[in-house]
């Protein structure tokens, strides 16, 4: 499994390949449909599966005032997608000079020049070339051109819902980390370093490890049922985590607090991954920073129960 992060950095083997192209951001259950089938029909033919997605997303070079806040960094992605069974990716930095190629341009130099493209499959809202001039079917039409055929796959929808990056963006700012996780597929985490407190937890209320993250989606302000790891070990934990301001304190500033449900057991992670999984309340003033513990410690019950319904869940017998 390979990331490549530029053209130049392209080994001459890269290809023959059957490969996707997007922006994939959250690499959701649409994603994973069109990637499942990228493996499928290169291991089918003895290719490598092949993804192509691009640094920065294109619209905040062409039309930054609506690019999208990000759910994943292009490394995230990248990760995302190697663990659906692709073998190379590249993140093709989004230039000037790429922005300006026209759709045949695009596939002459890079689908087939560069990265000797076989079969192409792409989503139904699929566009390219410069001011996205190319669509699905133009691809379509070049691919009979330069030789590689091209599959056109149809979005995908949940319960009524079309599955796209900005639905679960919203949910997620919404505080509905539940539909946004069936929607992704897996629960949606945030990444970061763990940074000092203002030590009033670990005094007047209880410990926390207090997250700093670059992510661009955060939850809404509230309290969440989650699940936190250690970044490059195995140690996890189930935790409870408080997105907001410490109003009982008169805080200021965003933080992203978590508390561990279980023993810590050896040193604190220096970097962790939230993952959000259930919304539990709003964020809200107390009185005093006794009535806080209380209510943090009622929620924790709520926590320690929904992980035990779960925990049954995993174990219980199939039919």
């Amino acid at each position: 499994m390979r990331i490549f992060r530029s053209l130049a950095e392209l080994p001459g083997d890269f290809g023959p390949c059957a490969i996707t192209i997007g922006n994939f951001d959250g690499v959701h259950i649409g994603h994973q449909q069109i990637l499942r089938r990228v493996a499928a029909i290169a291991h089918e033919h003895g290719w490598k599966a092949a993804a192509l997605t691009f640094d920065p997303h294109p619209t905040k070079l062409v039309a930054p005032a609506r690019a999208p806040r990000l759910l994943t960094t292009p490394e995230q992605r990248a990760r995302l997608l190697l663990d659906q069974s692709i073998d190379e990716v590249l993140i093709l930095p989004f230039t000037p000079e790429i922005a300006r190629l026209t759709p045949e341009e695009f596939v002459h130099e890079i689908l087939s020049g560069k990265l000797g493209a076989n079969t192409v499959l792409v989503g139904d809202n699929f566009r390219f070339g410069n001011r996205a001039a190319g669509d699905a079917r133009t691809l379509e039409e070049l691919g009979h051109k330069y030789g590689f055929s091209t599959e056109i796959i149809h979005a995908i929808s949940w319960r009524g819902r079309v599955i796209s990056s900005s639905e679960i963006r919203q949910s997620i700012e919404a505080g509905q980390v539940s539909l946004a996780c069936r929607m992704l597929g897996r629960p949606y985490a945030l990444e970061g370093r763990v940074v000092p407190g203002a030590g009033i937890g670990s005094k007047q209320t209880v410990p926390t490890l207090n997250l700093e993250t670059k992510a661009e989606v955060l939850p809404k302000t509230g309290v969440y049922i989650t699940r936190t790891h250690e970044r490059n070990s195995p140690r996890e934990w189930p935790s409870i985590t408080n997105v907001g301001y410490r109003p009982t304190f008169n805080g200021h500033g965003l933080t992203i607090e978590t508390f561990l449900l279980s023993a810590l057991d050896g040193e604190t992670p220096e970097e962790i991954s939230v993952e959000f999984l259930r919304w539990v309340r709003e964020e809200r003033k107390f009185p005093s920073p006794e009535e806080l513990k209380a209510q943090i410690l009622h929620d924790v019950a709520r926590a320690n129960a929904y992980s035990r319904r779960r925990a049954s869940l995993r174990l219980a017998p199939t039919q």
